[in-house]
């Protein structure tokens, strides 16, 4: 898996003609073996489905998604036995495959389970709207600042044990504000706004800034993504006017499934990281976890964050394409789709084919019918009888010492 080296950011008179994404700088937070933010990589993350009491299951399920690229893998946790469990599935992962970064999602009046979970798990998610759990009175009308401070200080007290417990292990917490599970005074005070959730995010993180603890990673999901794309840019423009530079992790919540929930999750994290904003994502689709992590890869690869396969320029075809383009797409994919790295085109025919694929380092193009032109670059290598074609690209690929076995 090849990583992409972070840029130089452009002056501003060359930023107008500036391809390259440039991520905002953030502080690094360790993560187990994985570290979001700073000069790394954006991490790809997921959910393992089982339940967390069935040991073996859940071990398979994060092994399954660790050797297919997820680097960070979350568990939920909704009860104490939940939380001692994870204990045999981080000792069980260790002796039959290896240690893999875990998150444990705590809910609803967490703080017992959060306090046994942080000694199994390498970072603990919180959900500031359910962390302390305000039970709704159906006659309020508004939250007086006293009763707003007096929650605070109660929210203090509850996420202290926490907080020290993960500071001085050195692990880590996700504040996870989801747009959906707002604290009832953030929507009596914001309403059900971007606002609310980094309001909300903000409470938590000073809190853990007045124990001295900076291990955080902060989160703002939503269902909409317009609400998403203004929470997270909201919480940049926030933590940059109070001096703040911590990790972000993007997610559309409750995506749903097939091409509209990967256009939704793509429409939202692919928006952020063309700003530049972004360390960590997950995209949440209602299918197997697996189906995800593909999904993250494209989207980083598309803009150029990470090179984790092979990118393929291929024209929309037209009527001058010389041969079956969808037919033969698939062929050059089957064969070469391990070689991490290249840049690989198929195009129909001679007029656009040499110009749309000059970024490409190989090319295969319609040049009359039944033969085919090999490239290597801009440079012509050699004519081929169109049923050689995929076997002599793979020559040239190897004659370049490109080539790897699958």
């Amino acid at each position: 898996m090849q990583t992409i080296e972070q840029p130089i950011a452009p002056s501003a008179e060359d930023k107008l003609f500036d391809t390259t994404i440039h991520r905002r700088q953030t502080r690094a937070v360790k993560v187990g073996d994985v570290t979001i933010g700073g000069n790394n990589p954006v991490v790809v993350q997921s959910m393992i489905n089982e339940d967390t009491l069935d040991i073996d299951g859940s071990v398979a399920g994060i092994r399954r998604l660790h050797e297919i690229g997820c680097e960070i893998v979350r568990v939920t946790v909704p009860s104490m036995a939940h939380a001692r469990a994870l204990a045999e599935i981080k000792q069980k992962l260790a002796q039959t495959y290896q240690p893999v970064p875990l998150v444990a999602d705590v809910h609803h009046n967490g703080m017992k389970i959060a306090l046994e979970v942080a000694k199994h798990v390498d970072k603990v998610r919180i959900n500031p709207g359910l962390y302390v759990f305000e039970k709704p009175k159906g006659d309020r009308t508004e939250y007086t600042e006293t009763e707003f401070a007096e929650i605070g200080e109660k929210i203090k007290e509850t996420l202290e044990p926490l907080v020290i417990s993960l500071r001085d292990q050195g692990k880590a917490m996700r504040i996870g504000v989801n747009h959906g599970s707002l604290a009832e005074r953030m929507l009596f005070t914001y309403g059900d706004t971007p606002e609310g959730m980094v309001e909300s995010a903000l409470e938590f993180i000073k809190i853990c800034e007045s124990l001295d603890f900076k291990n955080l990673v902060i989160s703002l999901k939503a269902s909409r993504v317009p609400v998403m794309l203004c929470a997270y840019r909201l919480m940049v423009k926030k933590m940059d006017e109070l001096g703040m530079d911590y990790p972000l992790h993007l997610g559309v919540t409750e995506a749903g499934d097939g091409e509209y929930g990967r256009i939704k999750s793509t429409a939202g994290i692919g928006t952020l990281l063309a700003d530049g904003i972004g360390d960590t994502i997950r995209v949440s689709l209602t299918e197997a976890p697996e189906k995800e992590i593909p999904v993250c890869y494209s989207i980083l690869q598309a803009l150029g964050l990470r090179k984790t396969m092979v990118e393929y320029v291929a024209c929309p075809s037209c009527g001058r394409t010389l041969f079956n383009l969808e037919e033969v797409l698939h062929k050059v994919r089957e064969a070469t789709k391990h070689l991490t790295g290249l840049d690989i085109a198929v195009m129909g025919c001679i007029v656009n084919g040499p110009g749309e694929m000059a970024d490409a380092d190989y090319g295969y193009v319609g040049r009359q019918p039944g033969f085919i032109s090999l490239y290597r670059g801009r440079e012509e290598i050699r004519k081929v009888p169109e049923a050689e074609g995929v076997e002599q690209l793979i020559q040239l690929i190897k004659d370049d010492g490109r080539w790897v076995d699958p």
